[in-house]
This record gives structure tokens, C-alpha cells and sequence, in this order.
């Protein structure tokens, strides 16, 4: 399991800071890990997850 900081985030997924941040409050991204005070990231897998469901949406709509 690799835990992954924000800008990896933001390059795998091609979002910006505040639209993943967005995201979390809506409940629509994986939720980040606490590292310590003022630290976050995210189980990699998770938002690779996130990325294949996003793509297996826009095939169901096709």
C-alpha cells in the first residue's frame, strides 16, 4: 500500500486543489489520511479507484 501526497493527487487525477477538496466535502473522492498536524494523503489504490470508476461512467453513457 503507497500513500500519496496532494500534488500526485492533483497530477494523476488532472484536478485541482480545491476541486478534490470540493469533492471530499461532497463525499465523492476518497478520504485523505492523516500524517500529522498539518500533513494528508491518500491510499493510492483508492484514487485509482476513483479515476477507473469516473472512466466506467463515461463508458456506461456511451
Amino acid at each position: 500500500m503507497r500513500l500519496i501526497k496532494l500534488h500526485e493527487v492533483m497530477s494523476s487525477t488532472g484536478l485541482a486543489r480545491s476541486t478534490i477538496y470540493k469533492y471530499l466535502e461532497e463525499g465523492c473522492f476518497p478520504k485523505s489520511v492523516s500524517l500529522g498536524a498539518r500533513a494528508v494523503a491518500w491510499v493510492e489504490s483508492e484514487v485509482q479507484e476513483w479515476i477507473l470508476s469516473k472512466i466506467e461512467e463515461r463508458d456506461e453513457q456511451s
